[in-house]
């Protein structure tokens, strides 16, 4: 096809590949190296730099023609250096486990956005944004993050959510990445996929690609997870039958069930078997919206998914900037989310304290918006500062706090400044992520739908399945392990997928280098147990020094405190000269124990979960941060989830708050001797004054 003349900044000719074939094995180019040499040579050849930057960050693009579409859609990579950046730390590492890996010195960012901005210049607080239909990081090890994908249901006009994880997989393999996480808050017509998906085909949506899981919140652990599918799955339909014997929606589910156990033969025996069937009939209403194959369903081709990154909740869409139908005419409002932001603001204060003021604010304006007493629902700057006031002591830092809140998002809701038409005052308003009256779902508690009632079953599979989601997976009645199983299946977020290791070039050998650091640097921080691990590649005639080079060289250029990193030793090949050849003494694709000594453990760009020092220790037996929303004790200091204390997601948390275990404590120390009065054990005190 003629390609389209293209408005292009770049300082080379723009390179254009088709868009279902790009990174196809050795299309546009073969890669057999390490992430950290592949994707600067991906840069080199495949794509164009532009003529601009983002804060110094440098930029390239690549073209992706979709034929069938006629169009051609920009594949930006933006590389952000650490040392330069106002975010060194990775959130993202921070919530899946990875806290304990070191700082990378170099991200990547592969961004496709969303339509209406294929046109414009990357800008400030691209990062931020969760309308891109492609937002990737992965950091110069291979280790990365699916940040946000948007597929139909999300604003793209062309590609659907199966073609956008397809593209992303491939060029994951192609560049040879090591891990990539991605936090599951995909929905379909309001269902939580992980969860109808998990039943129906035992993994999530991303199961498809290989995601498997990765790190539950509220203390999920894999075989809770494993185990809480399995029972979902297997519930079988006569006991289902059974057990809604009692209930009100017991002749609508006997009459579904019995419906598609003619359809489709007598071999739908469970809830799993239901389900699959289900996502393969044919609606029979011809013109209603649900008038389409199940194929645009989870497991079909055609299938449309949003998926939005990070905590906050799994309501749809999750820190969203406005996906509603009849924004897409307009280029959307950039909201930033707050955390972000407080990163980057020059302060004496630290980010979780920001944060909580900005929470506090939000459940102010919120407040004054669910009253309705007056004209207007927003608040003056003055009113704000007051209503803080109220929990917050410090006025310079609540001061601090309000001059960065605009367009900002806190949880799920969006915060924004403005004048009063009728006023002609400031003020501060509160607004929904999402447009509709859904109820917030927070995962950490099932609430009991109310029963809906059955149209007739076949009118309409997408009602039919959402009927079984809503009264079987969420209202089962009176069965504690199936609501127990639902709550841990929606706890499981967070997925990864590991590549496989790739040992294919005929001319060079590839090992798997581990690091041992000397104990004289290990004696700066035992914080953390992590070991380093790099590819390295070298030539078939390479010596055993060739080699001690290569692997000190990896290391140098992939992690900020290995910098001056010297290698000693390689414990396999202890007793090889260095001038020995490599070739015949070891085997490429073995693993090399590396001793080396040098390393900065002292350096603030340490660990990706950042410079503080804090512990997670909660009842539900979370020992690290997974995302969700947590209050620190006042004595201890240990961090916990709100929700386990007690404190509801839209409840501000305390000014001063002593956990169950130093609650006890303190009763403990302050009881009279010889007292014979009982003292009730405490789940978390809110407590207004301090002791005496």
């Amino acid at each position: 096809m003629d390609y389209p003349v293209i408005e292009s900044h770049s300082k080379s000719p723009p390179k254009f590949y088709g868009f279902h074939t790009f990174a196809e094995p050795g299309c546009p180019i073969s890669l057999t190296g390490a992430f950290r040499d592949n994707i600067r040579r991906f840069l080199q050849e495949c794509a164009s730099l532009e003529g601009y930057d983002l804060v110094g960050m440098p930029i390239w693009r690549t073209f992706l023609v979709y034929e069938s579409k006629g169009t051609v859609i920009p594949l930006y990579t933006v590389e952000e250096k650490v040392d330069d950046s106002d975010r060194p730390f990775c959130d993202h590492c921070r919530s899946v486990g990875w806290s304990h890996h070191f700082v990378s010195k170099r991200k990547y960012h592969l961004i496709i956005p969303a339509n209406e901005e294929w046109d414009d210049p990357v800008d400030e607080g691209v990062f931020d944004l969760q309308t891109h239909l492609l937002h990737g990081l992965i950091h110069c090890n291979g280790f990365g993050h699916l940040i946000c994908i948007n597929g139909i249901e999300g604003g793209s006009k062309f590609i659907c959510g199966t073609e956008i994880m397809d593209l992303w997989d491939r060029i994951c393999m192609t560049l040879s990445v090591r891990q990539v996480t991605v936090e599951d808050l995909s929905k379909k017509h309001k269902m939580e996929l992980r969860l109808l998906h998990g039943v129906a085909y035992g993994h999530s949506w991303f199961g498809k690609w290989g995601y498997r899981f990765g790190h539950g919140s509220f203390g999920v652990k894999e075989h809770n997870y494993e185990s809480a599918i399995n029972l979902l799955s297997s519930l079988e339909l006569d006991r289902v039958i059974q057990d809604f014997s009692c209930v009100k929606a017991c002749f609508d589910l006997r009459q579904m069930i019995q419906y598609y156990r003619n359809m489709g033969g007598t071999n739908l025996v469970t809830v799993r078997d239901l389900f699959r069937f289900m996502f393969t009939v044919k609606s029979t209403t011809p013109t209603t919206r649900y008038s389409t194959t199940v194929a645009s369903w989870p497991e079909r081709k055609k299938v449309t998914v949003t998926t939005h990154i990070r905590r906050c909740s799994s309501k749809f869409p999750t820190k969203i900037a406005l996906t509603n139908s009849s924004f897409r005419k307009e280029k959307p409002t950039k909201c930033r989310k707050f955390s972000n932001v407080a990163a980057k603001m020059d302060s004496r204060w630290p980010v979780r304290r920001l944060e909580h003021v900005a929470e506090v604010i939000a459940d102010a304006l919120k407040e004054k918006r669910a009253a309705k007493n007056t004209g207007s629902s927003g608040m003056t700057r003055q009113e704000a500062r007051d209503a803080a006031r109220l929990h917050i002591g410090d006025t310079g830092l609540i001061d601090h706090v309000l001059k960065a809140m605009n367009n900002v998002i806190v949880g799920d809701h969006i915060v924004s400044r403005s004048v009063n038409r009728s006023t002609k005052v400031l003020e501060y308003t509160i607004q929904d992520l999402k447009c509709d009256d859904e109820k917030l779902f927070y995962p950490s508690k099932i609430e009991k739908p109310v029963w809906t009632c059955c149209l007739g079953p076949g009118r309409s599979v997408y009602n039919d399945i959402t009927y079984l989601y809503k009264n079987v997976l969420l209202g089962y009645p009176e069965c504690e392990s199936v609501e127990s199983a639902a709550q841990i299946i929606l706890h499981s977020k967070h997925f990864v997928k590991e590549f496989p290791f790739r040992d294919n070039d005929a001319e060079s050998l590839m090992f798997i280098c581990i690091l041992i650091l000397s104990s004289v640097d290990l004696k700066a921080d035992l914080s953390y147990e992590f070991t380093a691990m790099e590819h390295v590649g070298v030539p078939l005639y390479a010596t055993v020094g060739d080699l001690k080079m290569a692997v000190e060289d990896a290391f140098r250029d992939t992690y900020c405190v290995l910098e001056r990193l010297q290698v000693t030793d390689i414990l396999e090949l202890e007793e090889v000269d260095d001038e020995e050849v490599l070739f015949g003494v070891v085997q490429s694709g073995m693993e090399l124990h590396v001793k080396g000594c040098g390393s900065e453990m002292e350096s603030s760009l340490r660990y990706e979960g950042g410079t503080e020092s804090w512990t997670v220790k909660c009842k539900c037996g979370a020992r690290d941060d997974d995302g969700e929303r947590m209050v620190a004790c006042d004595i201890c200091e240990a961090w916990q989830h709100t929700h386990c204390c007690g404190i509801g997601e839209a409840e501000t948390v305390p000014r001063l708050f002593v956990c169950e275990a130093c609650c006890t404590s303190l009763v403990t120390m302050h009881r009279p001797c010889g007292s014979t009065n009982d003292y009730e054990s405490c789940e978390g005190s809110f407590v207004e004054e301090s002791f005496a």
